[in-house]
């Protein structure tokens, strides 16, 4: 499986943030597997919606 460009970019986002939250002791690095997961899936969600303006807009009515 390849990946594309942009799922790059969001797995080097992801650890962007992970290490500056491990940097300012915001989360320790025990805690890195579950944390890198959460913040990838929220950075891919992101992307992805913003990607496809139409979802987004569908899942902004479904969380009102």
């Amino acid at each position: 499986m390849r990946k594309t460009s942009q799922d790059e970019q969001i797995l080097r986002a992801t650890k962007e943030i992970v290490v500056k939250f491990i940097e300012t002791g915001r989360i320790s690095p025990t805690g890195f597997p579950e944390v890198f997961k959460t913040i990838y899936r929220a950075v891919d969600e992101t992307v992805r919606l913003s990607a496809d303006p139409e979802t987004a807009d569908e899942k902004a009515g479904e969380a009102s």
